[in-house]
């Protein structure tokens, strides 16, 4: 199969390193593009940022249509419900696969994410999904996105420090690692605390294997309907809506 591995964000390395960990637990026959937005914010951290990407984001995707599943490679699953409007195959957020996959290995868990203006995104999207109840705690490192990039000791202590505290006080059982920029550390942390820390983006590689074997594909009725392009460039308004003398 061929699976679209999309970052929605800019920046190269957070892609790559993406497409490592996805890389590291697909099948043998599993074809992975992993590709990025040309045009956007360099990391996305809070509703702005999830706004300002959307262009680019849809942008991207609509290059990659002949593949047989998409994940997005973010963990505010950005985007999300817009690209299944746009492919009919299966598409998984990471944020989505994480959680869903931490609610079926533990009895509540925990999310440890960057800076705190992520948790109020992430505290929606629990919600939606229907997994507020299973969540322990959010907790925030405060970490730029992009400094998990640098692989600074610092950094990987105050990772460490807020999992401490989900596992002592918020009685976490596991815990979903909430970035993308992350996912290397996955197993080095599992080692170290003794219960599954859960990167989305390997969760939903599997996922989207296991879809694309059963047969199954995005519905396309209602919600998810086929898009259709409305650019006011190539449609008029319209007469209802149009000021002055026009």
């Amino acid at each position: 199969m061929k699976l679209l591995l999309i970052n929605p964000n800019t920046t190269r390395s957070m892609t790559r390193k993406a497409e490592v960990a996805a890389r590291r637990v697909a099948r043998p026959d599993t074809e992975i593009i992993a590709t990025n937005s040309r045009e956007g914010p360099y990391s996305i951290e809070g509703y702005y940022d999830v706004a300002a990407c959307l262009p680019g984001l849809l942008q991207e995707a609509r290059l990659h249509r002949d593949v047989d599943a998409v994940v997005i490679a973010c963990f505010d699953d950005t985007g999300l419900d817009a690209i299944r409007c746009l492919f009919d195959v299966p598409v998984i957020g990471i944020g989505e696969a994480g959680y869903h996959a931490a609610a079926m290995l533990s009895h509540r868990f925990s999310v440890v994410t960057t800076l705190s203006r992520s948790v109020a995104g992430i505290a929606d999207n629990l919600k939606r999904y229907g997994l507020e109840a299973k969540c322990a705690s959010i907790r925030a490192t405060d970490i730029p996105v992009l400094k998990l990039e640098e692989g600074d000791p610092a950094s990987l202590d105050q990772i460490r420090a807020e999992i401490g505290v989900a596992i002592a006080q918020d009685r976490a059982e596991a815990v979903v690692l909430g970035c993308a920029g992350m996912a290397d550390l996955m197993q080095q942390l599992s080692d170290e605390f003794g219960i599954p820390m859960i990167d989305g983006i390997s969760c939903a590689v599997g996922m989207a294997e296991a879809l694309v074997a059963a047969g199954l594909s995005t519905s396309k009725v209602g919600a998810y309907a086929p898009a259709v392009d409305k650019q006011a460039a190539t449609q008029p308004s319209p007469a209802h809506l149009r000021v002055g003398n026009e």
